[in-house]
């Protein structure tokens, strides 16, 4: 029996890679992409018969095209897509250079657009879908030096409820998962005063995990979020209400 296909980029480590896991667990076979070069050890470590991995960059249209059509031409069903892949070049605005400012928005925006775009035909042929787009807390309170970081996500979240309406009549369901502060490689090497300070904004004063987002996807792409689309969920312990 085949399996329904999710696609998620960004799907090497953290949140993306927690994401694919959780989904392969949910019976679905998974493409993940990644944009920086890996040995190819590295990449057949994470990979199992359900995962495989392809090299993607969300922010050149033509790559994505060429991907999803390679997809289509094996004869699946694309079920799931999460836009997942993200970057961060945090700095005050009055010391922002133009370059990180809009790179930021290429890979976490205009990324989205181009994946969205690439699987719209398909999704609407074939008259059902889920898209999850991963954004962020900071797009709906911002955050000093992330200026950029804040649009891009803000932006999702627009973009997001605007699909939403277009693909409706289509049972093509789109949603957000808003992710607060979550452990992550990054978060290990945080000061004890800046977690403290991090933690005294979370009303559940702990930090998440890419399982507690993994299991927000999992959720939004089910059958039992068949009515939910154009909403956030946000998963932050209560930092954002």
């Amino acid at each position: 029996m085949n399996k329904p296909l999710a696609i998620v980029t960004g799907a090497t480590k953290g949140i993306g890679h927690a994401i694919a896991m959780q989904l392969v667990e949910d019976g679905y076979e998974v493409y993940g992409t990644y944009v920086r070069d890996y040995e190819p050890e590295t990449l057949k470590a994470l990979e199992s018969d359900a995962f495989t991995l392809h090299q993607v960059d969300a922010s050149n249209q033509e790559m994505c095209k060429t991907f999803i059509q390679e997809v289509l031409n094996r004869g699946k069903n694309i079920a799931v897509l999460v836009n997942n892949a993200g970057i961060v070049k945090d700095n005050l605005l009055m010391r922002m250079p133009l370059e990180d400012f809009t790179r930021v928005l290429d890979v976490n925006l205009t990324g989205v657009f181009n994946m969205t775009q690439a699987i719209t035909k398909p999704m609407m042929r074939q008259k059902f879908g889920a898209i999850v787009n991963i954004t962020s807390v900071i797009g709906e309170i911002g955050n000093v030096g992330q200026a950029n970081y804040a649009a891009s996500k803000a932006g999702l979240i627009g973009f997001s409820k605007s699909i939403a309406k277009e693909f409706a009549s289509r049972n093509i369901r789109v949603n957000c998962v808003a992710p607060g502060f979550i452990e992550t490689d990054m978060t290990e090497t945080l000061s004890d005063d800046i977690r403290a300070t991090i933690l005294n904004n979370i009303a559940m004063k702990s930090l998440g995990s890419a399982q507690d987002v993994a299991n927000a996807v999992s959720f939004l792409v089910s059958d039992k979020a068949r009515y939910i689309t154009g909403q956030t969920l946000n998963v932050c312990g209560g930092m954002v209400m």
